[in-house]
C-alpha cells in the first residue's frame, strides 16, 4: 500500500516580514522592502488577472500559465542566489533585516498560498468553465475505452520509440534530470521478490504536452499517457508506486565576466554550467510515495523546504496550449496595431518623415513592423546610409533585424552591431545571431568590460546633400517583433544633431574603447544617469520645500535601487508629490507617517505587459507640459543605474509631451486595472466597486483598452489632417 504524509509545507518556523514593521524614519533599514517578497506579491496580480472574471476564459487561462512561468524563472533566479549565500555562508546585507535563510522561509510560505490559489482556480473555476465550452482536460480514468485505444496507438507510434527508461542500482548511477522537465519516478519490483527497484521515465518534449483527441477539445496529458502504459517499458515486472516529478535548478553564475574577448567563451561555458547546476526545488504530484519522495531527496541532495507538493499540474505552461486554442469569442477581441500615418506602404520615406519632426510611437497599439523595423530595412537598401549601429539586447528566434544588418553589410555599408550575450535565458540565441553577423562582415562587440548593455538604440548615417546626417531610434524595449505585439513600449525618432551626436559617443563608448563621461541631452548610464535623476528629484524636493509645486511622476517596471529610494522619501518629507507607477516588484514603502505620505505607488496589470519607462519632473511648472520628460531603457534598479549601459532620451515636442501625460495620467485613474500599494507592501484593486461598474465612464474600461481607442483617434485625425506621425 502507498505511503502518504500530510501535506508539506505548514510548520514552518515564524518569521516576520519586514514588510510589517513599521520604519522609524529616514535612517530606519525598514524603510526598505523586500525585493523578493515585493517579487512574489506581483506575480500575485498576475494570479489575479486568472481569476477575473470579466476576462475573457482563454485570457485567463494564460495568465495562469504566465503565473506559472514566472515562478519558474523566480526560483532559477532569486532562490538559486540566495541557496547559493547559505552554501557560501555570506550573510544579508546590512540593509536587509533578514537573513537568506529566513528570506527562504517566507518566500516559501507566499509560494505556497499563491500556488495553492493557483491550483484551486484551476481545478474549481477555470476546468468548469472551460467543460462548459466543450474544453475537457481529462485524467486516463476519464476516457472512454475507444479514447483509450486512440492515444495507446498513438503512444505506441510516437512516444514509445523515444523514451529511455532508467534504472538506478549498483549498476546503474542516478540519472541527470534537466531542468524544468516533467519525469515519472518508478517502484518496481520482480514478480515474487520484496525488493523495490526505482527507475525514472523522462516525459519527451516533442511538440506539446497534450494529446488532442481528433477534431474534439477533449485533451489528456502526455503525462498520463505515458504512466498507464508502463508496462510497455517494463515488461514483466510489477509496478508498485509511480510519482510525477519536475526539478528546477539554479540559473545564477558565479563567474565575472570580465574579459570581453573571451565573452563569447565564457558564456557557452556558463550555459554548460547552468545544465547541470543545484537543483533548487522539487515539484511533485499529490498523495506522493514516500519512498520515492525519500529517494529523490537523496539523491538530488533536498532538505525538506525545497519540496512542492501539488494536486495541480506540475509545469502550468502546458495550459499555453490550451490559451491557444480556437476560440475568438474566449479572448479579447483581436488588435491589429496601427501603422503610423506616413508609414502604411512599404516604401514610405521614413528618413524625409524624421528630418519633418521627431516621431513618437507606442507599441502595440502602433505598429512596430511599420516603423521601427521598416527603419532598418530601409536604412539597409538605401544606397545613400554609409552606417548602421545598433544595440541588441533580446530579439526574436525570426527576427527580420538580422538579415537586414547580414544584406547591409554585403551590400558595403558599415554596420556594427552590439550583441549582448548575457541576456538571461538569451544567450544561446544571441550567440547564433552574433556568428551570423560576424559571418557576414558585421563589426561585432560584446559589450563595455564589466557592464552589460541594456539600452535599445539604433543609429543611421546618410550621406545627403551638404554632407552627412544621422537619424535615430532610442526605445524603451527590446528589438523584438513578437514580444513588441505584447508588450507596451515606446520609441523616438529624431534627426536632433545633439542626440545622435550623443549616439555616436555612446556607441564608441560602447563598442571602442571611449571613455566619454559627458552628454548634450542624453542620460547615460552608468556614467551619469542615476546622478542626474536624483538631482532632479532633489530639485523637486527644494521646490516644494520653498513652497512652489514640486511634483513627480515616474511609470517602471521596477523600483529597487536604495540611493534612488532615499532620494525619493526625502523629497516627500519636503513636500513634493511622488506618483510611481510601477509594474513589477517596488521597494519603496508609500503612505508612511513622517516619512512618505506623499508617495503613492501604483501598479497597471492586464492585456499588455507594461514595459515602457517614464519619467516626468513638474519643475514648479503651473502647465505640467511644461515639465521635464524622459523616455528610457532603465528602471530605478542598482543594476540599470550602476552596473549596465542605458540611456534616456529627453521628449521635447509639445504634441509627444501632451501624449506622454495623458498615458500617465491614464494610469493613475484606471478603475479596472489599477493596483494600490500599502504601506506594508501589499497592493489592492484600486477600485474593487467598479469591478461590478457599468457606464461610459473611460477610467472602467482600463488603460489598454482607452490606448487602443486613441491609437485609432490619432490615426484618423491624422489621415483626416493629412499630417505625419506625431
Amino acid at each position: 500500500m502507498q505511503q502518504t504524509r500530510p501535506p508539506r509545507n505548514q510548520d514552518a518556523p515564524r518569521v516576520t516580514a519586514p514588510n510589517e514593521v513599521v520604519p522609524a524614519g529616514i535612517d530606519d533599514p525598514a524603510r526598505f522592502l523586500n525585493r523578493d517578497l515585493q517579487w512574489l506579491e506581483f506575480n500575485r496580480r498576475v494570479l489575479a488577472q486568472a481569476l477575473d472574471a470579466r476576462n475573457p476564459l482563454l485570457e485567463r487561462v494564460r495568465f495562469l500559465s504566465i503565473f506559472g512561468s514566472n515562478l519558474d524563472e523566480f526560483f532559477m533566479k532569486r532562490v538559486g542566489g540566495l541557496r547559493r549565500q547559505i552554501d557560501a555562508g555570506v550573510g544579508s546585507p546590512p540593509w536587509e533585516p533578514l537573513s537568506p535563510s529566513e528570506q527562504l522561509i517566507l518566500i516559501r510560505r507566499r509560494v505556497l498560498e499563491q500556488t495553492a490559489l493557483a491550483t484551486r482556480a484551476f481545478r474549481e473555476t477555470l476546468v468548469p468553465l472551460l467543460a462548459e465550452h466543450k474544453v475537457e482536460l481529462l485524467g486516463w480514468t476519464q476516457l472512454t475505452e475507444t479514447e483509450r485505444i486512440e492515444a495507446e496507438r498513438w503512444y505506441r507510434r510516437n512516444i514509445f520509440p523515444i523514451l529511455t527508461p532508467l534504472a538506478v542500482d549498483p549498476g546503474h548511477r542516478f540519472p541527470f534530470i534537466s531542468n524544468m522537465s516533467i519525469s515519472l519516478g518508478v517502484l518496481l519490483r520482480r514478480p515474487g521478490e520484496s525488493e523495490a527497484l526505482f527507475a525514472r521515465v523522462k516525459v519527451p518534449e516533442i511538440g506539446g504536452r497534450l494529446y488532442r483527441f481528433g477534431p474534439t477539445r477533449r485533451f489528456v496529458s502526455l503525462q498520463e499517457i505515458i504512466a498507464h502504459n508502463l508496462d510497455d517499458l517494463f515488461p514483466g515486472m510489477e509496478i508498485a508506486e509511480v510519482l510525477p516529478f519536475r526539478v528546477t535548478r539554479n540559473a545564477e553564475t558565479e563567474r565575472d565576466n570580465e574579459d570581453a574577448e573571451d565573452l563569447l567563451e565564457q558564456i557557452q561555458q556558463q550555459l554548460r554550467e547552468r545544465r547541470f547546476a543545484r537543483v533548487v526545488r522539487l515539484e511533485i504530484g499529490a498523495r506522493p510515495s514516500e519512498r520515492i519522495m525519500r529517494f529523490l531527496e537523496d539523491e538530488l541532495q533536498l532538505g525538506e523546504d525545497d519540496i512542492y507538493e501539488t494536486d495541480g499540474t506540475l509545469d502550468w505552461g502546458t495550459l499555453g496550449e490550451i490559451a491557444d486554442l480556437d476560440m475568438p469569442e474566449q479572448r479579447w477581441p483581436k488588435w491589429t496595431p496601427i501603422a503610423p500615418h506616413g508609414l502604411e506602404d512599404d516604401d514610405a520615406d521614413i528618413f524625409s518623415m524624421i528630418r519633418a519632426g521627431d516621431l513618437l510611437v507606442q507599441h502595440p497599439y502602433e505598429s512596430f513592423d511599420h516603423s521601427v523595423e521598416h527603419f532598418i530595412e530601409q536604412a539597409a537598401a538605401d544606397p545613400k546610409v554609409v552606417a548602421i549601429k545598433q544595440a541588441l539586447y533580446r530579439t526574436s528566434g525570426d527576427s527580420p533585424f538580422i538579415p537586414s544588418l547580414i544584406r547591409a553589410a554585403e551590400s558595403g555599408k558599415q554596420v556594427a552591431v552590439l550583441v549582448e550575450l548575457r541576456a538571461r535565458f538569451d544567450e544561446a540565441r544571441n550567440i547564433l545571431w552574433a556568428r551570423k553577423l560576424e559571418d557576414a562582415g558585421v563589426h561585432v562587440a560584446y559589450g563595455v568590460v564589466g557592464y552589460k548593455t541594456h539600452t535599445k538604440v539604433a543609429l543611421v548615417v546618410r550621406q545627403e546633400q551638404g554632407g552627412l546626417r544621422s537619424y535615430a531610434h532610442i526605445g524603451t524595449g527590446n528589438y523584438n517583433s513578437k514580444t513588441a505585439r505584447l508588450y507596451e513600449d515606446l520609441g523616438l525618432f529624431t534627426s536632433d544633431p545633439a542626440i545622435t551626436d550623443d549616439l555616436v559617443g555612446l556607441f564608441n563608448y560602447m563598442t571602442g574603447r571611449s571613455r566619454q563621461t559627458e552628454y548634450q541631452k542624453l542620460l547615460v548610464a552608468p556614467v551619469a544617469m542615476k546622478r542626474r535623476f536624483i538631482e532632479l528629484i532633489e530639485r523637486e524636493g527644494a521646490i516644494a520645500r520653498s513652497g512652489g509645486r514640486g511634483h513627480i511622476v515616474a511609470k517602471m517596471n521596477q523600483l529597487e535601487d536604495r540611493s534612488v529610494t532615499d532620494a525619493l522619501y526625502r523629497a516627500a518629507m519636503d513636500g513634493a508629490r511622488i506618483d510611481l507607477v510601477v509594474r513589477g516588484f517596488c521597494c519603496i514603502r508609500p503612505g508612511v507617517a513622517g516619512l512618505s505620505e506623499n508617495i503613492r505607488v501604483t501598479s497597471t496589470i492586464g492585456r499588455f505587459l507594461e514595459h515602457s519607462r517614464i519619467f516626468w519632473f513638474g519643475n514648479g511648472k503651473a502647465d505640467p507640459l511644461d515639465g521635464e520628460f524622459y523616455i528610457g531603457s532603465a528602471d530605478w534598479m542598482y543594476r540599470n543605474l550602476n552596473t549596465r549601459v542605458e540611456c534616456a532620451a529627453p521628449i521635447e515636442l509639445r504634441a509627444h509631451r501632451e501624449r506622454l501625460w495623458r498615458i500617465l495620467q491614464l494610469h493613475l485613474t484606471d478603475r479596472r486595472q489599477r493596483w494600490e500599494m500599502r504601506a506594508d507592501g501589499a497592493y489592492e484593486l484600486a477600485d474593487p466597486d467598479a469591478v461590478h461598474a457599468v457606464g461610459d465612464d473611460v477610467s472602467l474600461l482600463g488603460t489598454h483598452q482607452v490606448l487602443m481607442h486613441d491609437a485609432l483617434e490619432l490615426k484618423r485625425r491624422a489621415d483626416e489632417a493629412g499630417l505625419g506621425a506625431v
